[in-house]
């Protein structure tokens, strides 16, 4: 008897819950969801099968960026309790087919792709370094704007955070716990999360903000490091721009393509 048996019959799959697990999938240069992108076109449910269908701003977007959305879109729709198969079909892509035919049979993309130059893990890594860094910037301009001066917040450990009463705040407590300082904790959490996932920050001793390369940030680094992280998110906003302007030139032309 298998798990999903032992533990009784799951609900019902439904858009809502598709959705929600779809919006944890991120464009990767934007670091921003397939959701609030409006890639996702359609959901379909057919009992335990999920099907999506995506379109991407663009054509020719990075084949190595296209397959990470759609296998991780597949992933996560098959991570829902009821959801026995999960089916991802890209639209409009110049590498539609190739995508639509390893991510679904769960395939690699080396295996999908074997004249690619180099596979997915050093792109995803290298993405999500940036979006590390980005996330940090924001995180660090909440933390001045509560009055933390820099050479505090690059001692900062994650030991050092708790919740405050209300969801969305957090606490940091300083000089051994004797004064605390509550922020917004959405762009903390954001940060943290993405700490998390490459590996920045995991044991309560940890220092949680780092430089683009890893290390500790150095107090009078500090400027320098921050305004990097400034310029990593200018540059992944202004793709996000030129992204909804192609997806807004897109969804134009065909509303002035007539109907068949």
């Amino acid at each position: 008897m298998t798990d999903r048996e032992s533990d009784g019959p799951a609900p019902p799959v439904t858009r809502e819950a598709v959705r929600d697990r779809l919006d944890c999938v991120t464009d990767p240069e934007l670091d921003r969801s397939i959701v609030e992108l409006e890639y996702v076109d359609a959901i379909e449910i057919d009992g335990d099968r999920v099907t999506i269908h995506v379109t991407l701003p663009t054509a020719w977007c990075s084949p190595a960026f296209a397959w990470m959305m759609a296998a991780d879109a597949r992933e996560e729709v098959e991570s829902l309790p009821g959801v026995e198969r999960g089916r991802i079909y890209l639209h409009e892509h110049m590498h539609e087919a190739e995508i639509n035919r390893g991510v679904n049979a769960g395939l690699s993309f080396e295996d999908a792709f074997p004249d690619a130059d180099g596979g997915i893990d050093p792109v995803r890594a290298e993405l999500d370094r940036k979006a590390r860094i980005a996330r940090q910037y924001d995180a660090v301009e909440v933390l001045q704007e509560a009055g933390l001066d820099p050479e505090t917040i690059v001692s900062l450990r994650l030991r050092d955070f708790e919740r405050a009463d209300r969801d969305d705040r957090v606490t940091i407590y300083l000089a051994d716990r004797a004064v605390g300082v509550t922020v917004p904790a959405e762009p903390i959490d954001d940060y943290l999360e993405k700490a998390r996932e490459t590996g920045i920050t995991d044991a309560p001793t940890d220092v949680l903000f780092r430089t683009p390369e890893g290390e500790p940030i150095d107090p009078e680094e500090f400027e320098l490091v921050h305004r990097r992280g400034r310029l990593t998110q200018v540059n992944m906003s202004g793709q996000g721009g030129i992204c909804d302007g192609l997806r807004e030139a897109r969804e134009n032309r065909l509303e002035r393509t007539p109907s068949d």
